[in-house]
């Protein structure tokens, strides 16, 4: 299992933990930001592609700030192909 930390930008979360075994995404957790929303996506993510679920929250916005927490997971996942 191979554990990754990311430092987001342009929102209110600070960092997001996260494990990759076998292409899966395990453990996501988000430091600050939304409490609720965000151990909601770690759990609704668990288990599934990281790929496949980079692909489903690219994208996506929170108001005017052009990324969202789950938009960064998905940066984090993609930086972490790399």
């Amino acid at each position: 299992m191979e554990h990754k930390t990311f430092r987001p930008s342009g929102v209110c979360s600070t960092q997001i933990d996260f494990d990759i075994e076998d292409g899966k995404l395990h453990n996501v957790v988000f430091t600050g930001g939304c409490n609720g929303n965000l151990k909601a996506i770690g759990r609704l993510v668990e288990g599934h592609d990281a790929k496949e679920i980079a692909g489903v929250l690219r994208g996506n916005q929170c108001g005017h700030k052009g990324t969202s927490c789950a938009d960064q997971l998905a940066k984090a996942i993609d930086s972490s192909a790399n």
